[in-house]
């Protein structure tokens, strides 16, 4: 089961981080495309080189149509994507000014409670974006530019979220088998540390 969660979540990091490069990708050729659009305006430009200008600004150079929508609904993806990893690793921020010097036992059950936390609002979380996804898809809204159904945003956000509350049921449940036989299964981040 360690090994299949391992893969999933990696798996998961992985497509989101795909995705996130293709998105800096984008948006960095849409910054581009809008200077150049741009500087073909210039009266310089429309001047001195009015047959190329026109030439290059006929074959749509300028900024990406719709990339604000496509970073929105993708960077709402790759966070989802890249929270079972996180959930499986104990890798997110924490503040460990004085849970350093309690007991073990203390930190472990402390430990137990975080993780079932993180698993209730991890499921909280995918159910809502659930009924979202529903209530987009019945209405039928569409994004503004592209006109691609909102709700498959909702849905791509969707999978890494119910990944990671999946990801989040299993970490409790290492957690609480630590606490019931006293010993460490997994290292969080704070064993790690110490």
């Amino acid at each position: 089961m360690p090994a299949m969660m391992e893969r999933l979540a990696r798996l998961f990091a992985y497509i989101g981080g795909l995705v996130l490069v293709s998105l800096i990708i984008m948006t960095c050729m849409s910054i581009v495309g809008r200077s150049i659009n741009s500087l073909l305006h210039n009266n310089f430009f429309q001047s001195q080189m009015s047959e190329l200008t026109n030439t290059l600004l006929a074959s749509g150079i300028g900024a990406i149509n719709g990339d604000f929508e496509l970073v929105e609904a993708g960077i709402a993806f790759v966070i989802f994507a890249f929270l079972p990893i996180c959930q499986l690793h104990a890798a997110h921020a924490s503040v460990d000014v004085f849970v350093s010097y309690l007991p073990q036992r203390v930190n472990q059950i402390m430990a137990a409670l975080i993780e079932i936390v993180f698993a209730a609002v991890l499921i909280l979380i995918a159910v809502k974006l659930f009924d979202g996804m529903q209530s987009k898809r019945i209405s039928g809204q569409v994004t503004f530019s592209l006109q691609f159904p909102i709700w498959w945003a909702y849905a791509f956000s969707l999978t890494g979220a119910s990944v990671a509350a999946l990801v989040s049921v299993y970490m409790s449940g290492i957690r609480l088998i630590e606490v019931a036989i006293g010993k460490c299964l997994l290292l969080s981040k704070s064993d790690i540390n110490h």
